[in-house]
């Protein structure tokens, strides 16, 4: 069964680990998270404390911040600090979330309408550097200070690699490897931090700490190819958006650089026919399905990101056996696997 097969009918689902059991040992600290969240948000300024509302009040899958309370208990941190840099890792993520939907011109955002869309740019803009400030400036109450300059890298990372993705945006020249650059600034830089201030909380050894920063980056790579992969092969339903709203805003993924590159000449100039205005993408969506399925590119990512997974898998077996471990192993399945 393809990829497209596996993710669209579902047939992943009895294979895959269910998110609840993964977290089940560290529900508790997940629900402390919550209450931070909640706190951190909360402002006397009303248009603020209600846009923080709309954005916190649905959960989520938390993965970044399990990922900070997983690895702190792979390496039997004994503390609460843990707590405190869980949510802020949420905050920062959630900030690069609203900056992109403005960048994208995206009116949806996990089935709702996007800030952007809400309260217009202007007011999102401010927003998100409200969270990216404010996480930065709760950070200071580490007592790690390798932690506080951490959270301020991956931010710049973050924000490093939206430029280039806007800077190529619409370019049908990108490389895989500009590709692979990008979402590892983007997407891969924050999972990777979140393992590491596990691992600096606990004092890991040089070696364990950079187990946990390559688990992390690979766990990434996985996320965000099968974010892009479902772009064109995800339930629409599910996604809480249209699939190739990616490609409508312009932004070029692994599906279809593989294509333009796989299958000569004449595939490519169909593609960039159909793909020239994007207005009309949703009118040549089946068109552009049916170019980029015939060369197998949609086989060739679930591969690319099926790598990355077993990367994950086998650096974080390289840890005593534990609960933590296996949930770690679990959500690397998890990733590869899920469906939105």
């Amino acid at each position: 069964m393809n990829p497209e097969s596996r993710l669209k009918a579902g047939a992943l689902l009895k294979e895959r680990p269910d998110l609840a059991l993964i977290y089940k040992d560290i529900r508790e600290d997940l629900e402390r998270v919550e209450s931070c969240l909640k706190l951190f948000t909360s402002s006397p300024i009303r248009l603020v404390s209600e846009i923080n509302s709309y954005l916190f009040e649905r959960e989520g899958k938390r993965i970044r911040p399990a990922l900070v309370v997983l690895s702190s208990k792979l390496l039997h941190y004994p503390g609460d600090e843990h707590i405190l840099l869980a949510a802020l890792v949420e905050f920062i993520h959630t900030a690069s979330l609203i900056h992109d939907d403005i960048i994208d011109g995206a009116e949806t955002r996990r089935g709702r309408d996007s800030v952007h869309r809400r309260w217009g740019p202007n007011i999102s803009v401010l927003l998100g550097d409200y969270l990216y400030i404010k996480s930065l400036g709760l950070s200071l109450e580490s007592r790690h200070r390798e932690i506080i300059r951490l959270l301020t890298d991956v931010s710049s990372q973050m924000i490093e690699g939206e430029l280039i993705e806007y800077e190529m945006s619409g370019n049908l020249d990108l490389s895989e490897q500009r590709y692979l650059d990008i979402i590892g600034n983007k997407t891969a830089s924050l999972f990777s931090a979140a393992c590491r201030i596990g691992a600096v909380l606990a004092g890991a050894s040089p070696e364990d700490e950079k187990r946990l920063l390559d688990y992390g980056h690979n766990l990434g790579m996985t996320f965000q190819i099968i974010d892009d992969l479902l772009d064109f092969v995800g339930d629409e339903k599910r996604l809480g958006k249209p699939t190739l709203s990616d490609l409508a805003e312009g932004r070029i993924t692994l599906p279809l650089i593989h294509s333009l590159r796989s299958d000569g000449n004449l595939t490519r100039q169909q593609l960039e026919r159909l793909i020239s205005r994007r207005e009309s993408i949703a009118e040549a969506k089946q068109e552009i399905l049916s170019l980029v399925r015939s060369c197998g590119a949609l086989d060739y990512t679930f591969r690319r990101a099926e790598e990355y997974s077993i990367r994950s898998r086998e650096i974080i077996s390289q840890f005593p056996e534990s609960a933590p471990r296996d949930a770690l192993s679990f959500l690397a399945e998890f990733v590869l696997a899920r469906e939105k």
